[in-house]
């Protein structure tokens, strides 16, 4: 292989302009060709849609001209193929993206908050169409230099394009949703069978090309290689998670497999199609529990601000009384959670910068549970600060059904230096074990426990602001709803980020996005939501992991997955050196070695391409659907033998499986009524094909019960009465989020009421982006945004008003 840094000869001080160019270091070309790039980037961005597309055509026309002359070449013949699908793809998406930007604007919040799912669909559109046109000019330019990487350059292309057919796929839905949902509506409010049509046909479309070369394009670049790294442990620790469950012991041929998920992004693509698709809430559970492994929260720790105080309190399950707001002198009784698994202690956690008067009061001490050697950080400090007047009740997320508070805990610290008040973050049970109501018992339960005894968190409790993100938001604005009903305080403001209010299955321009989000898949998203809602309480685990436990469970598999790479390290780079010097080879895993089952078959199984690599690398503009003509592949044709049954009886979404008889013989007869408003395989137009995917039917958990109707599950769907009720609200969003519309609605329905309610939608950022706030300069930037949300709720301009606060400055 060739080194990053190898030697240059001397160049004399004569030698012609363009040799000394020529010799330049490697590194410093490289510095000059991401300057380039990025300059490159801001143009494309500046350019309007239908300049871009122009360009585009035109640069693809030109490569395809070149590449069509060039013999009769298998390279040049799909390197000509493919600009001639990219050609094809952007004309006929740069009309469908038009005619969603012309009408966005009337489903945003107010004219200074331009956002919403439409909108988000067209951006990531923009930066396909911008990544493939920078690609494009670089062949163009390159192509007939003897240092053009002819097969990196066709695989990324080819990726790209299978990216940007499955996009046109979704403007095509967003038209449809845009015709068949009520005016200024983002989510379908009509017939339950028309949604869930509608998502059958959504989930069958191939997913595998936006998780590999493609993976997180549409978010700023510094997050990529942190997406890269999940998307490589995810696929790995999917390996140990299967072998635990088989009962298969570790071996060299699992460890080649991990090293060619690290080095092939399409086998890595299809594999995390395979595992979003098929693998149940249990190992979502364990995979997002690896950052409660003591080793790696100590790690994160050490990254975070140092605190006096970060106590793990249990609060014991007796009733107490609460002053009413109307009239003080009446109170109600407080009932400990008692749903599914009767009354028990609620865990909450106690962070504060100072060590302030009541925080280490015997009657608080004697509710410390100990977590080991790190459980109390208390250091000698000249004094005890005063009680603050405000108090932080936090509420984290983690999709109902993993995370605590220890894994929020380091961007809390750094909550706690920045506000200078106690947070109290709740550590509520978690589904499937604990469904709803359960979670929303034990934060009701702990915020009023904070509200009555403040004083022993160190604050007189002037002002209270819930916080949450996510999960933890759609429970924030649900405790605040009983707290009303209850007739006790409400909290002086509520922060929310990137929350979810609607947890009914209903399609939203926003999230189709969840075609592409590594992060939020909608599989896994309908696989937490019925979890939540109780359609998964059965336990799938074995005897022994039932005795381990959850955390057991996952301190065995990092340590299983630890040794494994410890052992499979040298395995893992002799597999990297001779995938890439030995390309010529025809095989380069030996027919007699076995391969683990759990690996994607298809993609293991390919024959490979002229280059030597795996065939999913060189998909022709037939593999790519780009034509109705029949296929020749038959690895990777449309046929039913490769997709299995993918027809809507095929996906359960919706419908319990008892229904499923009758569902199919009303779907039957629909589909034999060609005028069918709602059809909506009528939203593509003729000829166009999108790529179907190859894992088969996908089982979606998520049924239509009238639970995740309930406002206290999904308070989108609160009445007005309800609604009114609610303090100032501020929610912060991403624009690339799946969940962007249930926080663009609930802030119109807000609005719409009167009520004080501020929505601030951060850029390029994914979900989540608080649990990421030191990765990047962005991520700082949008939690800063947050703790000024907080800071604005404890800390309100002029006279606080029973109406809240004004709008916060941006």
């Amino acid at each position: 292989m060739e080194s990053a840094r190898e030697t240059r000869p001397t160049v004399a001080a004569g030698a012609p302009a363009s040799k000394r160019v020529q010799e330049r270091p490697k590194s410093q070309r490289r510095r000059r060709w991401r300057k380039g790039k990025a300059k490159a980037s801001r143009l494309t961005h500046s350019m309007d849609l239908r300049t871009m597309t122009q360009s585009l055509v035109t640069l693809a026309e030109d490569n395809m001209a070149f590449f069509s002359g060039q013999g009769p070449g298998e390279t040049a013949r799909r390197l000509s193929g493919v600009f001639a699908g990219i050609r094809e793809q952007a004309l006929g998406l740069e009309p469908a993206l038009g005619r969603l930007l012309s009408v966005a604007h009337l489903f945003d919040l107010d004219a200074e908050t331009p956002a919403n799912g439409y909108r988000s669909l067209v951006h990531t559109a923009r930066c396909c169409l911008a990544h493939l046109l920078h690609k494009s000019r670089y062949v163009a330019s390159n192509r007939r230099s003897i240092f053009f990487r002819t097969s990196h350059n066709l695989a990324e292309l080819e990726a790209y394009l299978a990216a940007l057919t499955q996009l046109r796929a979704l403007a095509y839905y967003a038209q449809r949703l845009l015709a068949i949902n009520r005016p200024g509506k983002l989510f379908f409010e009509g017939d339950e069978g028309i949604t869930a049509d509608f998502l059958r046909e959504y989930v069958t479309l191939h997913k595998g090309c936006f998780y590999g070369r493609c993976l997180g394009f549409q978010f700023t670049p510094a997050i990529r290689p942190f997406l890269q790294t999940i998307s490589i442990g995810l696929v790995s620790f999917g390996e140990h998670y299967k072998r635990n469950e088989t009962g298969l012991s570790v071996t060299a041929s699992s460890l080649f497999t991990s090293g060619r998920f690290a080095i092939d992004p399409e086998l890595r693509g299809a594999e995390f199609e395979r595992i979003i698709q098929n693998l149940d809430v249990h190992f979502w559970k364990a995979f997002w529990n690896i950052t409660e492994i003591e080793v790696l929260s100590s790690l994160a720790n050490m990254a975070s601000a140092t605190v006096r105080v970060s106590r793990l309190l249990s609060l014991p399950p007796k009733a107490f009384e609460m002053p009413l707001t109307a009239d003080p002198k009446l109170t109600v009784t407080i009932s400990p959670p008692l749903a599914h698994t009767g009354p028990g202690p609620v865990l909450v956690r106690l962070i504060s910068y100072d060590l302030r008067e009541g925080q280490d009061s015997e009657e608080l001490s004697s509710l410390v549970r100990s977590e080991g050697p790190r459980g109390l950080e208390l250091r000698p400090r000249p004094q005890q600060a005063p009680r603050s007047r405000s108090l932080v009740v936090h509420i984290h997320g983690g999709g109902f059904v993993a995370q605590t508070s220890k894994s929020h805990e380091p961007y809390l610290k750094s909550w706690a230096q920045e506000l200078g008040v106690p947070i109290l973050s709740i550590d509520y049970s978690l589904a499937p074990e604990a469904p709803f109501p359960r979670a929303l018992e034990e934060c009701f339960y702990a915020y009023c426990w904070a509200v009555k005894h403040c004083g022993l968190l160190g604050s007189t409790g002037e002002r209270i602001c819930l916080a949450g993100d996510s999960a933890g938001g759609n429970l924030c604005f649900t405790v605040s709803l009983r707290a009303a009903a209850y007739g006790v305080r409400v909290p002086d403001g509520i922060m929310a980020a990137y929350p979810a209010t609607m947890l009914q299955s209903a399609a939203s321009p926003s999230r189709l996005l969840s075609l592409m989000d590594p992060l939020l898949p909608l599989s896994v998203l309908s696989k937490c939501v019925s979890a939540y809602a109780g359609g998964e309480m059965e336990d799938h685990s074995d005897s022994d992991q039932k005795a381990l436990g959850m955390m057991g469970l996952v301190r065995r598999d990092t340590a299983l997955l630890f040794r494994d790479l410890r052992l499979g390290a040298s395995s893992w780079l002799n597999s990297f050196l001779e995938l890439s010097g030995h390309k010529s080879r025809p095989n380069l895993v030996p027919t007699e070695e076995p391969m683990r089952r759990s690996v994607s078959e298809a993609a293991l199984a390919q024959p490979e391409g002229p280059l030597g690599t795996d065939s999913l690398k060189y998909l022709t503009l037939h593999d790519l659907s780009l034509s109705s003509e029949t296929q020749d592949t038959p690895e990777l044709s449309l046929s039913a033998e490769t997709l299995g049954p993918t027809t809507p009886s095929a996906v359960n979404f919706l419908f319990r499986p008892e229904d499923a008889p009758e569902e199919a013989e009303a779907r039957d007869e629909i589909s034999t009524k060609e005028e069918k408003v709602y059809s909506v395989r009528a939203a593509f137009p003729e000829g166009f094909h999108p790529r179907r995917s190859s894992q088969g039917a996908i089982q979606m958990p998520l049924y239509s019960a009238p639970i995740v109707k309930n406002p206290f599950m999904s308070p989108l769907l609160a009445p007005d009465s309800m609604l009114q009720t609610l303090p100032p609200v501020h929610i912060v969003a991403c624009a690339l989020d799946p969940m962007l519309d249930d926080s663009v609605m609930f802030a119109r329905r807000l609005r719409s009421l009167g009520q004080p309610v501020t929505l601030h939608v951060v850029e390029d950022l994914p979900h989540g982006f608080l649990s990421l706030a030191a990765l990047c300069r962005e991520t700082r930037q949008a939690a800063a945004l947050c703790v000024d949300r907080i800071r604005f709720i404890l800390n309100p301009p002029g006279p606080a008003t029973p109406a809240g606060p004004t709008t916060p400055p941006v």
